[in-house]
């Protein structure tokens, strides 16, 4: 299913999706944490990387992947996630579940009510990620 419009809000830090008869509201912040990187899931189960720090996170760019995806380019850096149109609709269906497993995600790495969103990402030589 391919989306009829995409607007990226820089105030608000959401991109608004709208595949026709539905549309998502995604802010920033979610994308980046559940980007498809390897960067961010690891190379295989388990080996997902808690994305720590990202509250503030913006995009620079959304560029096109031929006819079904997009790739944002976000201010710290991270450019890497190819987004499918299939992979949006999912993160907008599951939107509210995926956002409050991250939070709990951020309190049992130890970070309090939502401190994990301000931290600083540290990365402890595990996958492939870069700072």
């Amino acid at each position: 299913m391919n989306p009829t419009a995409i607007n990226v809000r820089t105030q608000s830090r959401v991109v608004e999706i709208d595949f026709g008869e539905i549309g998502f509201s995604l802010p920033f912040e979610l994308l980046r944490v559940y980007s498809p990187s390897a960067e961010v899931r690891g190379h295989g189960v388990g080996q997902e990387i808690l994305q720590t720090g990202k509250r503030n996170v913006s995009l620079t760019a959304l560029e096109p992947v031929g006819q079904y995806a997009v790739q944002p380019h976000f201010t710290d850096g991270h450019n890497t996630g190819i987004y499918t149109w299939e992979y949006l609709y999912w993160l907008g269906e599951n939107q509210s579940t995926l956002w409050q497993d991250y939070l709990n995600s951020l309190q049992a790495a130890g970070y309090s009510g939502d401190s994990g969103r301000d931290a600083t990402m540290s990365v402890a030589g595990k996958g492939c990620s870069t700072k």
